[in-house]
Parts: structure tokens; C-alpha cells; sequence
């Protein structure tokens, strides 16, 4: 079975069978790994080996704090972290190359099984000297005229432009950035507003800048961080206890990194 194909000056490639093979080996892999965990479950010891996929935007915040709580707690686990767009979560998780992503409730195809644990509404952000800073809230009506920096990452950037499309507008898209820190730094200087959901407990960009939360009047489609996982009969104890740790941590009360609550609490 021809399992690579040599690309003059290239490498090599997988083919189709390729990588089909490789999928089963992961597969192969991560049960052998299971009777290891297994192993230290029967002798109710928590250890082996877990790799948790965390979306780019939230990882920064979310991150450090989960993984270094569940690491002391089980030392006896091996925790791997690793970030990217809510594709390349889903991606990775179907590749078997990590076994547990913390993201968004975005369009969760039917092999994902997806528990959400916190809500985050959207809400407007501008420079502290933007004319909206100093409003108590703000109407996508009156947005719609103003210059927007959106973050642009795969579903993420279809969310807020939704959000405009619902109330039949259409806003004007002035700069992007797939950096959710560039965008900040971009609009405490002044290049337009933005709409988010995470709220840093940092209420400055990393220039130091300072940014000012307004209200997004009226009700709109919030995002909800969970828990996702391929579907399946029966989960390792490594990852379930995980999946608890994850439930104590991120509520809708508390979110490590992030202020929750108050609109104006950034």
C-alpha cells in the first residue's frame, strides 16, 4: 500500500490511504494510552497523558489558570495545552491530536458532542476618547455608520457580521486583524470600534491604551464557551475529571482571566 507520495524539491505527501492510516494509528495510540490510564484508575491513581485544545481568543486568559490548577491538583497527569481557530479545534479533535477543546457554541457538527459552561453577551468597544465612550449603551442602528475593526478568524467574524444582518444592516468593515490583541490595540487608537464577548480583566491594549466597554442595546445571539469532545460510548476518567475541573472554573459567576457580570466591568 503506497502510503506517501515524493514531491521533487517538496517532500513527502500522504496519500488518501496515508492518511487514512495515520487516523487509525492515532486511534491506536490513544487506546493504548487508554489502558495506561486505565491502569491507574483501577488503582485510583489519576495519570497519564491529556491534550486540550483552547479557541485562540480565550486561550490567553482561560489557559494558564485551568492548566496550572488541574496540574497541581493531579500531578500524576501529563497536561499538553495548544490554541487555534474554532476549525482547527474541530480539526484536531477529529484527528484524535487532542482529546478535549474549550470554545465556542459555533456550528458544532454531529460527531462533536458539545457542553456549553458560561454565556458571553456581545458588547461594543471603543478608545477612551471615542464619542460613544461616555453613552450608557449604544444601538447597532447608529453602529452601522461607524468605522469597525472586526476580529477576523473562520465562524468568529460570521458571528458579528450576523449580529448586524438580523436587524437588516450591514456594517462598515474598515480594518481586520486574525490577532484579538491587535484588534484591541486598534481601536484604543482610534481606527473604529469593535464588538467582542471576552471581557480581559486588562481593560487597557497592550499599548497601554485604555479601552472603554459600552452596552449593545437590545437582545442579540450571545457566544457560549464549553466544552467539546468527540462523541463517544465511554470517556477515560482523565478526561471526565477534566471536564469537571473545567465546570468548577468557567461559569457564568466566574471565568478565569475575565471580568464577568456588569456591562461596563472591563
Amino acid at each position: 500500500m503506497q502510503l506517501f507520495v515524493r514531491h521533487h524539491a517538496q517532500g513527502l505527501a500522504l496519500t488518501s490511504a496515508g492518511k487514512t492510516m495515520l487516523r487509525e494509528a492515532k486511534l491506536m495510540l490513544r487506546q493504548a494510552q487508554g489502558l495506561y490510564t486505565m491502569a491507574g484508575e483501577l488503582n485510583n491513581e489519576m495519570r497519564g497523558r491529556l491534550s486540550v485544545g483552547c479557541m485562540v481568543t480565550l486561550a490567553p486568559m482561560i489557559a494558564p489558570e485551568l492548566a496550572h490548577a488541574f496540574s497541581v491538583r493531579h500531578p500524576g497527569v501529563t497536561l499538553n495545552m495548544t490554541d487555534g481557530s474554532h476549525q482547527d479545534l474541530l480539526d484536531k479533535l477529529r484527528q484524535v491530536e487532542i482529546d478535549v477543546a474549550i470554545s465556542y457554541d459555533l456550528q458544532i457538527p454531529a460527531d462533536i458532542q458539545f457542553e456549553p459552561l458560561a454565556t458571553l453577551s456581545p458588547y461594543v468597544l471603543v478608545s477612551r476618547n471615542h464619542r460613544l465612550a461616555r453613552q450608557p449603551s449604544v444601538d447597532l442602528s447608529e453602529l452601522a455608520a461607524e468605522p469597525m475593526v472586526i476580529l477576523d478568524l473562520p465562524q468568529s467574524r460570521e458571528y458579528f457580521v450576523s449580529l448586524f444582518e438580523s436587524k437588516g444592516l450591514e456594517p462598515m468593515i474598515v480594518a481586520r486583524a486574525a490577532n484579538q490583541e491587535v484588534v484591541r490595540t486598534m481601536v484604543a487608537n482610534n481606527y473604529g470600534f469593535t464588538i467582542a464577548n471576552v471581557r480581559p480583566r486588562n481593560p487597557a491594549a497592550l499599548d497601554g491604551r485604555k479601552l472603554v466597554p459600552v452596552k449593545l442595546a437590545g437582545d442579540h445571539k450571545p457566544m457560549r464557551i464549553g466544552i467539546s469532545t468527540l462523541a463517544q460510548e465511554r470517556k477515560p476518567m482523565i478526561l471526565t475529571v477534566f471536564e469537571q475541573h473545567c465546570r468548577n472554573l468557567i461559569t457564568d459567576t466566574s471565568i478565569p482571566g475575565m471580568t464577568v457580570g456588569g456591562e461596563n466591568d472591563a
